[in-house]
């Protein structure tokens, strides 16, 4: 029951935010809320189902009711392209106070134990994503790629910073940075510069929580490492050979120590082998 009220907390906090999202309607044509609009958005990745605002409508006309004031606390279902008009001027940190209570009940209900390993450690993946892409439509704000034919192509993406674990099937999503133009064309320096961002405003906070950093190749650089340093983040990185020349050739011929670790999987065994140097200087290239 302790568990049910927690949750009931959230959703109820989630509630609040929705119905305070800044509403561009000056009139009296307001029949659909704020919150109906966001929460048939939310329904539709909630389920993975493009077609289930279709449904619940025809649900709507068929039975006289559908379910999804029950699911999701509907009201009323706008339609598509309403749904958009309503949302497209919202800006998405009206959404972040939700990222925050959620990991704060979550940590304060003691379910972030379940998460930490190794040095009771937290895991945080860092990676780029695009949410949008099209060769037609694009916004002031997209940002582009020129590609081989010539054609310009419009995207919009963003960094998603999201606690995982070996031992978990969920993952616990943080508050996202969001790529701008301002970033750069390239995937490399422009993921970097968000991830930057984000550590300038977040990173005091979550390092307080004893976090490990993960990432690939592209947030491997010395400028971004060394903030990490600065706020006491671990970190793990992917080092790949063809993006570190000069580090890969100080430690060839290296007999570096070694970890060796064997795991049964049902009927065969694998060997995992570990390679390891440290005070290696991280700017070598």
């Amino acid at each position: 029951m302790k568990e049910q009220g927690s949750f009931d907390k959230v959703v109820e906090f989630f509630r609040q935010v929705l119905e305070s999202l800044p509403d561009k309607r000056t009139g009296k044509n307001s029949r659909y809320g704020m919150e109906d609009a966001a929460l048939s958005a939310f329904s539709v990745f909630f389920t993975q189902s493009p077609s289930f605002l279709s449904y619940q409508r025809t649900m709507e006309q068929t039975k006289g009711r559908s379910n999804a004031p029950s699911l999701f606390g509907v009201h009323k279902i706008p339609t598509d392209n309403h749904i958009r008009d309503l949302l497209d001027p919202v800006k998405p940190k009206e959404m972040f106070p939700i990222f925050e209570t959620i990991l704060e009940t979550i940590e304060k209900k003691g379910k972030l134990q379940g998460f930490r390993g190794f040095g009771n450690n937290l895991l945080v993946a860092l990676d780029g994503t695009e949410y949008f892409s099209s060769k037609q439509i694009h916004c002031p704000h997209c940002s582009t790629r020129k590609m081989k034919s010539g054609e310009i192509h419009y995207f919009h993406s963003v960094v998603t910073p999201v606690l995982v674990s070996p031992h978990q099937s969920q993952v616990i999503p943080l508050v996202p940075e969001f790529i701008v133009p301002q970033d750069g064309n390239d995937k490399q320096d422009c993921e970097n510069t968000a991830a930057k961002r984000w550590l300038l405003q977040h990173g005091a906070k979550y390092s307080a929580l004893n976090m490990t950093v993960l990432g690939d190749d592209l947030y491997y650089r010395q400028p971004l490492c060394q903030m990490l340093l600065v706020q006491s983040f671990n970190f793990i990185l992917v080092c790949r050979p063809e993006s570190h020349p000069t580090l890969y050739e100080h430690i060839e011929g290296v007999d570096l120590p070694t970890v060796v670790v064997n795991k049964w999987m049902r009927k065969f065994q694998e060997t995992h082998t570990y390679r390891y140097l440290n005070g290696m200087n991280i700017r070598m290239d």
